[in-house]
Protein backbone atom coordinates (compact mmCIF):
# COMPACT_ATOMS: atom_id res chain seq x y z
CA UNK A 1 0.00 0.00 0.00
CA UNK A 2 1.41 3.48 -0.90
CA UNK A 3 1.37 6.28 1.86
CA UNK A 4 -0.24 9.70 1.37
CA UNK A 5 0.87 13.02 2.76
CA UNK A 6 -1.91 14.51 5.18
CA UNK A 7 -2.28 16.99 2.39
CA UNK A 8 -3.17 17.40 -0.80
CA UNK A 9 -1.44 21.15 -0.94
CA UNK A 10 0.44 21.69 -4.47
CA UNK A 11 3.63 23.79 -4.65
CA UNK A 12 2.76 27.05 -6.01
CA UNK A 13 5.00 30.12 -7.10
CA UNK A 14 4.11 31.79 -3.60
CA UNK A 15 5.72 28.82 -1.50
CA UNK A 16 8.39 27.09 -3.83
CA UNK A 17 11.49 28.22 -5.88
CA UNK A 18 14.71 26.55 -7.41
CA UNK A 19 17.10 26.82 -4.93
CA UNK A 20 20.31 28.85 -6.36
CA UNK A 21 22.92 30.78 -4.65
CA UNK A 22 22.25 33.67 -7.13
CA UNK A 23 19.91 35.13 -4.48
CA UNK A 24 22.97 35.51 -2.51
CA UNK A 25 24.13 38.32 -4.10
CA UNK A 26 20.92 40.13 -5.04
CA UNK A 27 20.33 40.39 -1.18
CA UNK A 28 24.38 41.58 -0.49
CA UNK A 29 23.84 44.60 -2.64
CA UNK A 30 20.32 45.41 -0.76
CA UNK A 31 21.50 44.68 2.80
CA UNK A 32 25.17 46.49 2.33
CA UNK A 33 25.01 48.10 -0.47
CA UNK A 34 28.06 49.93 0.12
CA UNK A 35 29.96 47.18 2.17
CA UNK A 36 33.27 45.96 0.19
CA UNK A 37 32.46 42.74 -1.27
CA UNK A 38 35.87 42.42 -3.69
CA UNK A 39 39.21 44.19 -2.84
CA UNK A 40 42.04 43.87 -5.30
CA UNK A 41 45.16 45.78 -4.69
CA UNK A 42 44.30 49.73 -5.01
CA UNK A 43 40.52 48.49 -6.89
CA UNK A 44 38.07 48.02 -4.04
CA UNK A 45 33.93 47.34 -5.59
CA UNK A 46 31.05 47.01 -2.81
CA UNK A 47 28.30 44.68 -3.08
CA UNK A 48 25.94 46.98 -5.13
CA UNK A 49 28.89 47.65 -7.30
CA UNK A 50 29.27 43.82 -7.92
CA UNK A 51 25.70 43.38 -8.25
CA UNK A 52 25.88 45.93 -11.30
CA UNK A 53 29.21 44.36 -13.01
CA UNK A 54 27.47 41.08 -12.74
CA UNK A 55 24.42 41.97 -14.03
CA UNK A 56 26.28 43.32 -16.93
CA UNK A 57 28.40 40.52 -17.47
CA UNK A 58 25.02 38.19 -17.67
CA UNK A 59 23.60 40.81 -20.01
CA UNK A 60 26.52 41.28 -22.34
CA UNK A 61 26.97 37.57 -22.58
CA UNK A 62 22.52 37.27 -23.38
CA UNK A 63 23.57 40.05 -25.56
CA UNK A 64 25.71 37.42 -27.74
CA UNK A 65 23.08 34.69 -27.62
CA UNK A 66 24.63 33.01 -24.53
CA UNK A 67 22.21 31.40 -22.68
CA UNK A 68 20.87 27.89 -21.38
CA UNK A 69 23.01 25.03 -22.86
CA UNK A 70 26.00 27.62 -23.45
CA UNK A 71 29.57 26.96 -21.53
CA UNK A 72 31.77 30.15 -20.58
CA UNK A 73 34.94 28.95 -19.76
CA UNK A 74 37.20 31.15 -17.80
CA UNK A 75 40.73 31.35 -17.48
CA UNK A 76 42.48 33.94 -14.55
CA UNK A 77 43.79 33.54 -11.19
CA UNK A 78 42.29 35.30 -8.28
CA UNK A 79 41.40 38.19 -9.78
CA UNK A 80 37.71 40.56 -9.39
CA UNK A 81 36.71 39.15 -13.11
CA UNK A 82 36.52 35.33 -11.84
CA UNK A 83 35.07 35.83 -8.85
CA UNK A 84 32.04 38.02 -11.00
CA UNK A 85 31.80 35.30 -13.45
CA UNK A 86 30.44 33.04 -10.59
CA UNK A 87 27.36 34.98 -10.36
CA UNK A 88 27.35 36.93 -14.11
CA UNK A 89 27.83 33.74 -16.24
CA UNK A 90 25.09 31.46 -14.19
CA UNK A 91 22.78 34.47 -14.59
CA UNK A 92 22.94 34.66 -17.92
CA UNK A 93 21.59 30.83 -17.44
CA UNK A 94 25.04 29.22 -18.50
CA UNK A 95 27.13 26.66 -17.01
CA UNK A 96 30.97 28.52 -15.36
CA UNK A 97 34.04 26.20 -16.31
CA UNK A 98 36.83 28.14 -14.22
CA UNK A 99 39.94 26.78 -15.55
CA UNK A 100 42.79 25.86 -14.11
CA UNK A 101 46.06 28.33 -15.15
CA UNK A 102 48.56 25.52 -14.65
CA UNK A 103 47.31 23.55 -17.44
CA UNK A 104 48.75 23.37 -20.81
CA UNK A 105 47.56 24.34 -24.07
CA UNK A 106 46.55 20.62 -25.37
CA UNK A 107 45.11 20.12 -22.16
CA UNK A 108 43.52 23.74 -22.25
CA UNK A 109 41.99 22.52 -25.85
CA UNK A 110 40.60 19.45 -24.99
CA UNK A 111 38.37 20.97 -21.80
CA UNK A 112 37.28 23.65 -24.50
CA UNK A 113 36.51 21.27 -27.31
CA UNK A 114 34.71 18.85 -24.83
CA UNK A 115 32.85 21.63 -22.94
CA UNK A 116 31.83 22.72 -26.15
CA UNK A 117 32.31 26.46 -24.78
CA UNK A 118 31.14 29.18 -26.54
CA UNK A 119 32.98 32.05 -24.72
CA UNK A 120 36.88 31.97 -23.36
CA UNK A 121 37.44 34.73 -20.68
CA UNK A 122 41.18 35.02 -20.78
CA UNK A 123 43.36 37.28 -18.08
CA UNK A 124 45.67 38.89 -20.22
CA UNK A 125 48.76 36.90 -18.75
CA UNK A 126 47.39 33.84 -19.97
CA UNK A 127 45.86 35.26 -23.11
CA UNK A 128 49.02 33.30 -24.97
CA UNK A 129 48.37 30.02 -23.71
CA UNK A 130 44.47 30.00 -24.98
CA UNK A 131 46.04 31.28 -28.41
CA UNK A 132 47.55 28.11 -28.31
CA UNK A 133 45.19 25.88 -27.59
CA UNK A 134 42.70 27.60 -29.67
CA UNK A 135 44.81 26.74 -32.22
CA UNK A 136 45.32 23.18 -31.60
CA UNK A 137 41.77 23.02 -31.28
CA UNK A 138 40.81 24.18 -34.59
CA UNK A 139 43.23 21.81 -36.17
CA UNK A 140 41.78 18.69 -34.83
CA UNK A 141 38.17 19.99 -35.55
CA UNK A 142 37.06 20.32 -39.17
CA UNK A 143 34.03 22.51 -37.75
CA UNK A 144 35.68 24.34 -35.48
CA UNK A 145 33.84 27.77 -34.90
CA UNK A 146 35.93 30.67 -33.32
CA UNK A 147 34.52 31.33 -29.78
CA UNK A 148 34.14 34.94 -28.28
CA UNK A 149 37.28 36.18 -26.86
CA UNK A 150 37.03 38.50 -23.87
CA UNK A 151 40.58 39.56 -22.16
CA UNK A 152 41.01 40.72 -19.05
CA UNK A 153 43.15 43.64 -18.19
CA UNK A 154 45.19 44.14 -15.14
CA UNK A 155 47.18 47.36 -14.63
CA UNK A 156 49.69 45.36 -12.40
CA UNK A 157 50.85 43.18 -15.30
CA UNK A 158 52.69 43.99 -18.16
CA UNK A 159 50.81 45.86 -20.98
CA UNK A 160 52.28 44.46 -24.05
CA UNK A 161 50.21 41.11 -23.66
CA UNK A 162 47.39 43.36 -23.00
CA UNK A 163 47.86 45.03 -26.29
CA UNK A 164 48.16 41.69 -28.02
CA UNK A 165 45.21 40.70 -27.16
CA UNK A 166 43.39 43.04 -28.50
CA UNK A 167 45.27 43.50 -31.61
CA UNK A 168 44.13 39.95 -31.91
CA UNK A 169 40.59 40.82 -32.17
CA UNK A 170 39.93 39.96 -27.76
CA UNK A 171 37.13 42.33 -26.17
CA UNK A 172 38.56 43.96 -23.27
CA UNK A 173 36.28 42.58 -20.57
CA UNK A 174 36.04 46.22 -19.14
CA UNK A 175 34.52 47.09 -22.42
CA UNK A 176 32.38 43.81 -22.66
CA UNK A 177 30.64 44.90 -19.40
CA UNK A 178 29.94 48.15 -20.67
CA UNK A 179 27.75 46.46 -23.39
CA UNK A 180 25.75 45.29 -20.84
CA UNK A 181 22.66 46.49 -18.63
CA UNK A 182 23.41 47.08 -15.03
CA UNK A 183 19.62 46.88 -14.29
CA UNK A 184 19.24 43.23 -16.30
CA UNK A 185 16.35 41.11 -15.70
CA UNK A 186 18.22 37.90 -14.98
CA UNK A 187 16.13 34.51 -14.11
CA UNK A 188 16.49 32.34 -11.40
CA UNK A 189 16.79 28.64 -13.07
CA UNK A 190 13.53 26.92 -13.67
CA UNK A 191 14.67 23.64 -11.99
CA UNK A 192 17.40 23.48 -9.02
CA UNK A 193 18.94 20.87 -10.92
CA UNK A 194 20.35 22.84 -13.85
CA UNK A 195 24.10 22.98 -13.92
CA UNK A 196 25.78 26.02 -12.85
CA UNK A 197 29.06 25.32 -12.92
CA UNK A 198 31.91 22.37 -14.35
CA UNK A 199 35.29 21.56 -13.44
CA UNK A 200 37.51 19.51 -14.65
CA UNK A 201 39.37 16.59 -12.53
CA UNK A 202 43.31 16.35 -12.56
CA UNK A 203 43.45 13.73 -15.27
CA UNK A 204 46.44 12.45 -13.90
CA UNK A 205 46.34 9.12 -16.10
CA UNK A 206 44.29 9.58 -18.80
CA UNK A 207 41.43 12.91 -20.26
CA UNK A 208 40.43 14.77 -17.60
CA UNK A 209 36.48 14.06 -16.34
CA UNK A 210 34.40 16.88 -16.83
CA UNK A 211 32.49 17.26 -13.07
CA UNK A 212 28.88 19.04 -13.18
CA UNK A 213 27.48 20.44 -10.72
CA UNK A 214 24.04 21.85 -9.60
CA UNK A 215 22.17 25.27 -8.94
CA UNK A 216 20.78 22.88 -5.77
CA UNK A 217 23.99 21.65 -4.54
CA UNK A 218 26.01 24.59 -5.10
CA UNK A 219 23.43 26.63 -2.55
CA UNK A 220 23.27 23.89 0.31
CA UNK A 221 27.22 23.97 0.03
CA UNK A 222 27.83 27.44 0.39
CA UNK A 223 25.47 27.61 3.44
CA UNK A 224 26.88 24.77 4.97
CA UNK A 225 30.80 26.16 4.72
CA UNK A 226 29.67 28.71 7.36
CA UNK A 227 27.62 27.22 9.49
CA UNK A 228 30.44 24.33 9.72
CA UNK A 229 32.96 27.17 9.94
CA UNK A 230 31.29 29.17 12.54
CA UNK A 231 31.46 32.24 9.80
CA UNK A 232 30.30 35.38 10.51
CA UNK A 233 28.14 37.67 8.85
CA UNK A 234 30.72 40.53 7.51
CA UNK A 235 33.55 38.04 7.15
CA UNK A 236 36.84 39.39 5.88
CA UNK A 237 38.17 36.40 3.53
CA UNK A 238 41.58 36.35 1.85
CA UNK A 239 41.58 33.98 -1.43
CA UNK A 240 44.96 32.02 -1.36
CA UNK A 241 42.39 29.01 -2.61
CA UNK A 242 42.37 29.55 -6.59
CA UNK A 243 38.58 30.09 -7.33
CA UNK A 244 39.09 27.64 -10.37
CA UNK A 245 39.60 24.81 -7.95
CA UNK A 246 35.40 23.71 -6.58
CA UNK A 247 34.70 27.01 -7.52
CA UNK A 248 36.59 28.38 -4.57
CA UNK A 249 35.09 25.36 -2.36
CA UNK A 250 31.72 27.29 -3.01
CA UNK A 251 32.88 30.21 -1.06
CA UNK A 252 32.53 32.68 -3.82
CA UNK A 253 28.88 32.23 -3.13
CA UNK A 254 28.87 31.65 0.09
CA UNK A 255 30.74 35.26 1.00
CA UNK A 256 27.78 36.84 -0.97
CA UNK A 257 25.47 34.98 1.42
CA UNK A 258 27.67 36.42 4.60
CA UNK A 259 28.00 39.77 3.02
CA UNK A 260 31.47 39.13 4.05
CA UNK A 261 34.52 40.49 1.85
CA UNK A 262 36.99 38.76 -0.99
CA UNK A 263 40.70 39.77 -0.36
CA UNK A 264 41.90 39.00 -3.85
CA UNK A 265 45.41 37.92 -4.40
CA UNK A 266 46.75 37.64 -7.79
CA UNK A 267 49.87 35.38 -6.42
CA UNK A 268 50.07 33.73 -3.30
CA UNK A 269 53.06 34.11 -0.56
CA UNK A 270 54.03 33.89 2.49
CA UNK A 271 54.51 37.48 2.58
CA UNK A 272 51.02 38.49 0.71
CA UNK A 273 49.07 36.30 3.09
CA UNK A 274 50.93 38.03 6.36
CA UNK A 275 50.39 41.54 4.67
CA UNK A 276 46.82 40.95 3.87
CA UNK A 277 45.87 39.98 7.43
CA UNK A 278 47.72 43.20 8.52
CA UNK A 279 46.53 45.85 6.37
CA UNK A 280 43.01 44.18 5.37
CA UNK A 281 41.96 42.29 8.63
CA UNK A 282 41.38 39.63 7.17
CA UNK A 283 39.48 37.15 9.54
CA UNK A 284 39.18 33.72 7.34
CA UNK A 285 41.37 32.06 4.55
CA UNK A 286 41.48 28.70 2.79
CA UNK A 287 44.41 26.54 1.53
CA UNK A 288 45.62 23.37 1.42
CA UNK A 289 48.40 21.56 3.28
CA UNK A 290 51.23 22.91 1.15
CA UNK A 291 50.65 26.45 1.53
CA UNK A 292 50.06 25.97 4.91
CA UNK A 293 53.42 24.24 4.80
CA UNK A 294 54.93 27.42 3.17
CA UNK A 295 53.59 29.72 5.73
CA UNK A 296 54.90 27.89 9.22
CA UNK A 297 58.59 27.77 7.66
CA UNK A 298 58.54 31.08 6.01
CA UNK A 299 61.33 33.51 6.96
CA UNK A 300 61.50 35.87 9.89
CA UNK A 301 61.38 38.60 7.72
CA UNK A 302 58.41 37.80 5.54
CA UNK A 303 56.54 37.31 8.72
CA UNK A 304 54.14 39.58 11.13
CA UNK A 305 54.05 38.11 14.36
CA UNK A 306 51.95 38.20 16.94
CA UNK A 307 48.93 38.01 15.03
CA UNK A 308 46.82 40.93 16.32
CA UNK A 309 43.65 38.38 16.26
CA UNK A 310 42.57 34.63 15.85
CA UNK A 311 42.67 34.31 12.05
CA UNK A 312 40.82 30.99 11.04
CA UNK A 313 42.02 28.85 8.17
CA UNK A 314 40.49 25.91 6.31
CA UNK A 315 42.15 23.06 5.42
CA UNK A 316 41.78 20.16 2.37
CA UNK A 317 42.93 19.48 -1.07
CA UNK A 318 45.34 16.75 1.13
CA UNK A 319 45.80 15.07 4.47
CA UNK A 320 47.58 17.56 6.26
CA UNK A 321 50.71 16.41 7.98
CA UNK A 322 49.75 16.52 11.93
CA UNK A 323 53.43 18.47 12.01
CA UNK A 324 51.84 21.05 9.89
CA UNK A 325 49.06 21.61 11.47
CA UNK A 326 50.37 21.74 15.22
CA UNK A 327 53.01 24.68 13.94
CA UNK A 328 50.19 26.72 12.05
CA UNK A 329 48.42 26.57 15.66
CA UNK A 330 51.24 28.19 17.49
CA UNK A 331 51.52 30.55 15.23
CA UNK A 332 47.75 31.54 16.69
CA UNK A 333 46.41 29.93 13.27
CA UNK A 334 43.24 28.41 14.70
CA UNK A 335 42.89 25.49 11.86
CA UNK A 336 39.72 23.92 10.79
CA UNK A 337 40.07 20.23 8.65
CA UNK A 338 38.23 19.30 6.28
CA UNK A 339 37.87 16.97 3.06
CA UNK A 340 35.87 16.37 0.07
CA UNK A 341 36.57 16.30 -4.14
CA UNK A 342 35.93 18.05 -6.83
CA UNK A 343 33.20 15.96 -7.33
CA UNK A 344 31.66 16.86 -3.68
CA UNK A 345 31.70 20.46 -4.26
CA UNK A 346 34.85 20.80 -2.35
CA UNK A 347 34.91 19.92 1.45
CA UNK A 348 32.32 18.13 3.04
CA UNK A 349 33.51 16.23 6.05
CA UNK A 350 35.16 18.08 8.64
CA UNK A 351 37.10 17.11 11.85
CA UNK A 352 34.78 18.70 14.27
CA UNK A 353 36.63 19.94 17.40
CA UNK A 354 35.73 18.62 20.83
CA UNK A 355 35.85 20.61 24.08
CA UNK A 356 37.25 17.39 25.71
CA UNK A 357 40.11 17.64 23.13
CA UNK A 358 41.18 21.12 24.80
CA UNK A 359 43.06 19.92 27.98
CA UNK A 360 45.18 17.35 25.60
CA UNK A 361 48.82 18.49 24.95
CA UNK A 362 49.06 20.03 21.76
CA UNK A 363 50.88 16.98 20.03
CA UNK A 364 47.47 14.91 20.15
CA UNK A 365 45.18 17.78 19.82
CA UNK A 366 47.20 18.16 16.07
CA UNK A 367 47.22 14.10 15.32
CA UNK A 368 43.17 13.93 16.38
CA UNK A 369 42.68 16.99 13.70
CA UNK A 370 44.40 15.41 11.10
CA UNK A 371 41.82 13.07 10.68
CA UNK A 372 39.14 13.41 7.80
CA UNK A 373 36.05 13.87 10.33
CA UNK A 374 32.31 13.44 9.71
CA UNK A 375 29.99 14.68 7.24
CA UNK A 376 29.06 18.15 6.09
CA UNK A 377 25.26 19.58 7.37
CA UNK A 378 25.04 19.69 3.62
CA UNK A 379 25.91 15.73 3.20
CA UNK A 380 23.47 12.84 4.14
CA UNK A 381 25.59 9.78 3.57
CA UNK A 382 29.35 9.45 4.41
CA UNK A 383 30.71 5.92 4.82
CA UNK A 384 33.83 3.65 4.94
CA UNK A 385 32.82 0.23 2.98
CA UNK A 386 34.71 -2.57 1.94
CA UNK A 387 34.19 -1.79 -1.37
CA UNK A 388 33.56 -5.72 -2.45
CA UNK A 389 30.87 -6.43 -0.24
CA UNK A 390 29.47 -2.44 0.41
CA UNK A 391 29.05 -3.25 4.05
CA UNK A 392 30.88 -0.68 6.53
CA UNK A 393 33.95 -1.55 8.21
CA UNK A 394 33.77 -1.80 11.93
CA UNK A 395 34.60 1.23 13.94
CA UNK A 396 38.17 -0.20 15.30
CA UNK A 397 40.60 2.66 13.43
CA UNK A 398 42.10 -0.39 11.95
CA UNK A 399 40.05 -1.93 9.22
CA UNK A 400 40.55 0.08 6.04
CA UNK A 401 38.05 0.17 3.50
CA UNK A 402 36.51 2.73 0.50
CA UNK A 403 35.14 6.56 1.21
CA UNK A 404 31.67 6.62 0.11
CA UNK A 405 29.65 9.82 0.10
CA UNK A 406 25.74 9.89 -0.80
CA UNK A 407 23.19 13.10 -0.92
CA UNK A 408 22.79 16.64 -2.08
CA UNK A 409 26.42 17.19 -1.75
CA UNK A 410 27.54 15.15 -4.22
CA UNK A 411 28.22 16.34 -8.29
CA UNK A 412 24.87 15.63 -11.16
CA UNK A 413 27.94 13.21 -12.76
CA UNK A 414 30.86 13.15 -15.14
CA UNK A 415 30.18 15.16 -18.15
CA UNK A 416 29.75 12.84 -21.75
CA UNK A 417 30.87 9.84 -19.37
CA UNK A 418 28.48 7.19 -19.28
CA UNK A 419 31.26 4.51 -18.17
CA UNK A 420 32.29 6.91 -15.02
CA UNK A 421 29.15 7.99 -14.30
CA UNK A 422 28.49 3.78 -14.16
CA UNK A 423 31.70 3.11 -12.21
CA UNK A 424 31.45 6.23 -9.99
CA UNK A 425 27.77 5.81 -8.46
CA UNK A 426 27.73 1.95 -8.44
CA UNK A 427 25.41 0.46 -5.63
CA UNK A 428 23.90 3.95 -4.78
CA UNK A 429 27.07 5.84 -3.76
CA UNK A 430 29.55 7.51 -4.86
CA UNK A 431 32.88 5.89 -4.72
CA UNK A 432 35.79 8.38 -4.21
CA UNK A 433 38.85 6.19 -4.09
CA UNK A 434 40.49 7.26 -1.25
CA UNK A 435 41.40 4.16 1.41
CA UNK A 436 40.23 5.47 5.32
CA UNK A 437 39.66 3.84 8.69
CA UNK A 438 36.48 4.46 11.08
CA UNK A 439 37.87 5.53 14.70
CA UNK A 440 35.25 4.68 17.11
CA UNK A 441 34.38 8.26 17.66
CA UNK A 442 33.11 7.74 13.98
CA UNK A 443 35.22 10.18 12.35
CA UNK A 444 36.82 8.78 9.33
CA UNK A 445 40.49 9.03 8.90
CA UNK A 446 42.30 8.57 5.53
CA UNK A 447 45.17 6.05 5.50
CA UNK A 448 45.43 6.32 1.24
CA UNK A 449 44.32 6.67 -2.13
CA UNK A 450 43.87 3.73 -3.36
CA UNK A 451 46.33 3.60 -6.31
CA UNK A 452 48.99 4.77 -3.76
CA UNK A 453 49.30 1.87 -0.68
CA UNK A 454 52.44 0.34 -0.99
CA UNK A 455 52.22 -3.29 -0.92
CA UNK A 456 55.36 -4.60 0.57
CA UNK A 457 55.97 -8.37 0.93
CA UNK A 458 52.18 -8.58 1.03
CA UNK A 459 52.04 -6.29 3.89
CA UNK A 460 49.88 -2.74 3.56
CA UNK A 461 52.03 0.47 3.94
CA UNK A 462 50.07 3.81 3.81
CA UNK A 463 52.32 6.39 2.23
CA UNK A 464 50.56 9.08 4.04
CA UNK A 465 51.94 7.69 7.49
CA UNK A 466 55.31 7.38 6.43
CA UNK A 467 55.01 11.01 4.96
CA UNK A 468 53.42 12.22 8.56
CA UNK A 469 56.27 10.57 9.85
CA UNK A 470 59.15 12.64 7.51
CA UNK A 471 57.61 15.85 8.10
CA UNK A 472 58.83 15.36 11.65
CA UNK A 473 62.25 15.68 10.77
CA UNK A 474 63.86 18.86 11.40
CA UNK A 475 65.72 19.22 8.18
CA UNK A 476 62.43 18.50 6.00
CA UNK A 477 60.46 20.61 3.85
CA UNK A 478 58.16 18.48 1.99
CA UNK A 479 58.13 15.02 1.57
CA UNK A 480 56.09 12.40 -1.12
CA UNK A 481 56.27 8.80 -1.02
CA UNK A 482 55.83 5.91 -3.69
CA UNK A 483 56.19 2.22 -4.21
CA UNK A 484 59.60 1.27 -6.19
CA UNK A 485 60.05 -2.13 -7.35
CA UNK A 486 61.72 -4.16 -5.12
CA UNK A 487 63.75 -7.83 -6.37
CA UNK A 488 62.70 -9.30 -2.90
CA UNK A 489 59.47 -7.51 -1.44
CA UNK A 490 57.73 -6.76 -4.78
CA UNK A 491 57.43 -3.16 -3.28
CA UNK A 492 59.07 -0.36 -0.74
CA UNK A 493 58.55 2.54 0.03
CA UNK A 494 60.53 5.04 -1.52
CA UNK A 495 60.99 8.46 0.02
CA UNK A 496 61.12 11.86 -2.39
CA UNK A 497 62.24 15.03 0.00
CA UNK A 498 62.46 18.46 -0.48
CA UNK A 499 65.05 19.95 2.15
CA UNK A 500 64.92 23.22 4.31
CA UNK A 501 67.18 26.36 2.39
CA UNK A 502 69.15 26.66 5.36
CA UNK A 503 69.84 22.92 5.40
CA UNK A 504 73.51 22.57 4.61
CA UNK A 505 73.21 19.98 1.29
CA UNK A 506 77.07 19.10 1.17
CA UNK A 507 77.16 15.69 2.11
CA UNK A 508 73.95 13.77 1.11
CA UNK A 509 74.82 10.52 2.26
CA UNK A 510 74.85 11.66 5.86
CA UNK A 511 71.55 13.23 5.37
CA UNK A 512 70.20 10.34 3.86
CA UNK A 513 71.68 8.02 6.86
CA UNK A 514 70.54 10.83 9.14
CA UNK A 515 66.72 10.53 7.90
CA UNK A 516 66.49 6.72 7.61
CA UNK A 517 67.93 6.21 10.98
CA UNK A 518 65.09 9.04 12.06
CA UNK A 519 62.71 7.00 10.31
CA UNK A 520 63.87 3.84 12.16
CA UNK A 521 62.80 5.10 15.44
CA UNK A 522 59.58 5.89 14.56
CA UNK A 523 58.22 3.64 12.67
CA UNK A 524 58.08 -0.35 11.77
CA UNK A 525 60.96 -1.57 9.98
CA UNK A 526 59.23 -2.49 7.23
CA UNK A 527 57.98 0.86 6.34
CA UNK A 528 61.12 2.80 6.43
CA UNK A 529 61.75 3.82 2.66
CA UNK A 530 64.62 1.91 1.28
CA UNK A 531 65.79 4.85 -0.88
CA UNK A 532 65.87 8.89 -0.36
CA UNK A 533 65.56 10.99 -3.40
CA UNK A 534 66.12 14.65 -2.94
CA UNK A 535 64.67 17.80 -5.51
CA UNK A 536 61.28 19.67 -5.67
CA UNK A 537 58.22 17.51 -5.75
CA UNK A 538 55.64 18.25 -8.58
CA UNK A 539 52.79 19.74 -8.11
CA UNK A 540 49.01 20.64 -9.32
CA UNK A 541 47.99 24.00 -9.48
CA UNK A 542 46.34 23.37 -6.55
CA UNK A 543 49.26 22.43 -4.28
CA UNK A 544 48.27 18.42 -4.52
CA UNK A 545 51.83 16.96 -5.52
CA UNK A 546 51.79 14.62 -8.35
CA UNK A 547 52.66 10.87 -7.51
CA UNK A 548 51.73 9.80 -10.51
CA UNK A 549 54.95 11.18 -11.85
CA UNK A 550 56.92 10.24 -8.30
CA UNK A 551 55.87 6.79 -9.42
CA UNK A 552 57.30 7.47 -12.72
CA UNK A 553 60.34 8.18 -11.80
CA UNK A 554 61.17 5.35 -8.98
CA UNK A 555 59.91 2.89 -11.79
CA UNK A 556 63.29 4.13 -13.94
CA UNK A 557 65.21 4.29 -11.29
CA UNK A 558 64.76 0.53 -11.53
CA UNK A 559 64.18 -2.37 -8.78
CA UNK A 560 66.12 -2.51 -5.39
CA UNK A 561 68.28 -5.22 -5.94
CA UNK A 562 67.99 -8.34 -3.30
CA UNK A 563 70.18 -8.42 -1.06
CA UNK A 564 73.49 -10.52 -1.63
CA UNK A 565 74.16 -11.35 1.98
Amino acid sequence: MVGRDVDDLPKNAANYTALTPLWFLDRAALVHPTRYSVVYGSRRYTWRDTYQRCRRLASALSNHSIGLGSTVAVIAPNVPAIYEAHFGVPMAGAVLNAVNIRLNASTIAFLLGHSSAAVVMVDQEFFALVEEALKILSEKNKGYRPLLLVVIGDENCDPSAFKYALGKGAIEYEKFLETGDPEFAWKPPEDEWQSIALGYTSGTTASPKGVVLSHRGAYLMSLSNPIIWGMNEGAIYLWTLPMFHCNGWCFTWCLAALCGTSICLRQVSAKAVYSAIAKNGVTHFCAAPVVLNTIVNAAPEETILPLLRVVHVMTAGAAPPPSVLFSMSKKGFRITHTYGLSETYGPSTVCVWKPEWDSLPPETQARLNARQGIRYVGLEGLDVVNPQSMRPVPADGTTIGEIVFRGNGVMKGYLKNPKANEEAFANGWFHSGDLAVKHPDGYIEIKDRSKDIIISGGENISSLEVENTLYQHPAIFEASVVARPDERWGESPCAFVTLKPSVDTSDEQHLVEDILKFCRSKMPAYWVPKSVVFGTLPKTATGKVQKHLLRAKAKVMGPIPMSKL
